[in-house]
This record gives structure tokens, C-alpha cells and sequence, in this order.
């Protein structure tokens, strides 16, 4: 790696914006959208829709679902920071080898402060395979067949019952068990060998390049720290990961921090120009605004707490070339339904423009009819 010319705000941002398919007009599908952006979180249902829908305006919600469980080209599971995300179905192997040693220890010191040993633990996650041989399962299911077929203290019998994923963890985090259909409220897991298209398995070190290869495409250029803190590993383990791809990493000054990008994207970054006004709604939770440590160059000081809220909570922001610029949401009453815009100060009338086309587009999305009112 070298160092090389500085790189400005707006050519950073303008990179960015064309990576996550808010500035470009190509119609792209909603498996390359996810693969694109590293996954999309869906921890909430209808904001990762709104996710996509954000970067896809031609997009149906059926579109969505299609990909899900029709196609399945894209797979629900758990992933970056322990949290539920769309992936591309193709890059699954690669996210679940990169991922697992360091959540199968987290998840190991967790389940030892109620008593749980890893031979407990490795009996529930075979009980819940094989139970789920005969078909998808709710959680609740799952639990009630592990509890009946393994003995556990009763420590440990509270964590299989209440915690949020029990017995059915470390499955998930071994890429055996995934996300399928839902049923009434809960939505069903599933054996992934019987989900997905036969798969080999990646070695841990070819796929955290592969992760780091993706989230610098998506988020460079952003730092080893950035990164581990986006994926949830240890500071050790990112910088192995870097160490692994420095042949193809260079270090640039981006706006007086050093930071790391793909070599391969040196000339688009530093022809990227910020033309026109991109103006998006992005909902809670959007990947846009999860990927740094630090967020200065999303939101000023003075609006930070609002938009990265208490215990993890991600509001929905309006978002103009880059940078959040007020807040948005959805008011419902009766059977009158009102798009809240909150800026942070007046918009000029360009903004306002793009906002009125954004909502036309958002009430195709959600098919409903939505008033559009501005709050001071």
C-alpha cells in the first residue's frame, strides 16, 4: 500500500451515492442491490423494504418478496453485528465463513454466564436440525423441541426459552439455518440445504478478503476500525483481514484522515463529481448510515443524537448529496396517511422539488396516498 492525493468531501460522496444506486439510473435487481451494499439490514420488515425501495424506484414490494422466497436469490439471516439482513444469495457462504469463528465465540460467552456448556449447546442446534428435516418451523416450535429432548439446569432452560434466537443460534451462525416464509407473525426457519442451491464451503481467510472487498467497494474509503466495527469482529481479526488484501488496498488522505480504499476504484473516485441535487428518504436502520465510526461527514454535532438515537434505534433521515438534512415520517390516522418532513433548516426549492418526487414515488411503493407537510 501507498499513499496518494487527497481526496474532497464531494468526490467521497459522490462515489458513495453511485455505489449505493441513489445517483445512477440503472435499473438494477434487488439481489444486486444487496450484494452492492454489503446486505441490507431487516431487523424491521417494512424498513429494509423502504431500504430497497430507496435505491430502486421502479421497485414492487412483490419484487421483494419474489426474491425471497420465490427466486431466492436473496437469503434472510442474521450476519453483520449479530442483526437480521438481506444478502445476496450467491455471497451467503462467503459472509457466514468470514463471520463465524468471532460470533461463535461472542455467542459462547453469552450462553456460559447462564451455564450453558458448548456440549449443551451443540446437542440443542442437532435436536433443531433435525427437526427441521421434516420441513420450516416457527421459533417457538423449535424451542419446544429442543427443551423436550435435552435435559439443561433450569439457568439454562430460562436462556433457551427467553433469549432471542435459544437453541436455533448457533445453526444460524454456522449457516445451516436461515430465514423462510412467515407464518402469521413469526416467520419460519429453515434448513439451509433445503432452501438454497448446494454450496461449498469458503475458507475463513478467502472470505473475510471478500467481506473487506465488498464493504470498501460500498463504503470506501473508511478505515480497518470502520470496518470491524461494521461487522461486528475484533480489531485483530479486521486487521488480519487487511493484512490478507493489502495488495489490493491503497491509502488515501480523505478530507485529512487516512483512510483505505480498492486500488481498483482510485480513478472513479477521483473523477467522481457531485452533480445536481440527490435528494433520498432513507428509512430507520438504512446501511447508508451504518457503515463508519465516526459520522461527521453524514450529520453535524448538533443533530447527531437524534438521527444515532438510544439502544441502537436509526431514524428515518432525509438525505441530500450525501449528507442528512432532516428527518421524515409517516403519520397515520384514520385512514389518512401524512408524510412528516422535518428539516433541520429551510429548504430551498430544488430540494423541495426532488422531496415531491420522492413522495409520488413512495406512495406508488406503499400504495397508498400520502399528504406531503413540512414541520417547523
Amino acid at each position: 500500500m501507498h499513499m496518494i492525493s487527497s481526496l474532497n468531501s464531494s468526490q467521497i460522496s459522490a462515489f458513495r451515492l453511485r455505489r449505493h444506486h441513489f445517483s445512477d439510473r440503472k435499473k438494477p435487481v434487488v439481489a444486486e442491490v444487496c450484494r452492492d451494499v454489503c446486505g441490507i439490514q431487516a431487523q424491521v420488515m417494512s424498513a429494509a423494504q423502504m431500504s430497497l425501495w430507496a435505491r430502486m424506484h421502479h421497485l414492487k414490494r412483490a419484487d421483494i418478496d419474489a426474491a425471497l422466497y420465490r427466486d431466492r436469490t436473496l437469503v434472510k439471516t442474521n450476519c453483520m453485528r449479530a442483526t437480521l439482513h438481506f444478502l445476496e444469495a450467491a455471497d451467503y457462504p462467503f459472509y457466514i465463513a468470514a463471520l463465524q469463528k468471532s460470533r461463535l465465540r461472542q455467542a459462547a460467552s453469552v450462553m456460559a454466564r447462564y451455564g450453558i456448556s458448548q456440549k449443551e449447546a451443540a446437542a440443542g442446534s442437532l435436536v433443531a436440525l433435525e427437526a427441521l428435516a421434516a420441513g420450516p418451523m416457527t421459533r417457538r416450535d423449535i424451542k419446544a423441541q429442543v427443551l423436550r429432548r435435552i435435559k439443561v439446569s433450569r439457568k439454562g432452560r430460562f436462556w433457551f426459552l427467553n433469549s432471542w434466537w435459544g437453541a436455533i443460534h448457533q445453526s444460524i451462525v454456522e449457516g445451516l439455518v436461515c430465514y423462510g416464509h412467515e407464518r402469521g407473525r413469526e416467520i419460519a426457519l429453515v434448513r439451509v440445504d433445503q432452501w438454497l442451491p448446494k454450496f461449498d464451503r469458503v475458507p475463513e481467510a478467502e472470505a473475510q478478503g471478500f467481506i473487506l472487498r465488498r464493504y470498501l467497494g460500498a463504503y470506501g474509503p473508511a478505515t480497518l476500525r470502520d470496518f470491524a466495527k461494521w461487522a461486528g469482529i475484533s480489531a485483530a481479526e479486521a486487521k488480519e483481514a487487511g493484512e490478507r488484501l493489502k495488495d489490493e488496498m491503497m491509502e488515501v488522505n480523505a478530507e485529512g484522515k487516512t483512510a483505505l480504499i480498492l486500488e481498483c476504484d482510485y480513478d472513479q473516485l477521483r473523477k467522481s463529481k457531485m452533480e445536481g441535487h440527490h435528494v433520498r428518504l432513507l428509512p430507520n436502520f438504512d446501511v447508508f448510515l451504518l457503515a463508519h465510526s465516526e459520522k461527521d461527514h453524514l450529520v453535524s454535532s448538533q443533530f447527531y443524537k437524534r438521527v444515532y438515537r438510544n439502544q441502537g434505534w436509526i431514524s428515518a433521515v432525509v438525505l441530500h448529496n450525501g449528507r442528512v438534512i432532516g428527518f421524515w415520517s409517516i403519520e397515520r390516522k384514520g385512514k389518512r396517511s401524512t408524510l412528516q418532513i422535518e428539516p433541520f433548516e429551510n429548504f430551498a426549492r430544488t430540494i423541495r422539488a426532488e422531496i415531491e418526487e420522492e413522495a409520488a414515488s413512495l406512495e406508488l411503493f406503499l400504495d397508498t396516498s400520502l399528504e406531503l407537510q413540512y414541520k417547523s
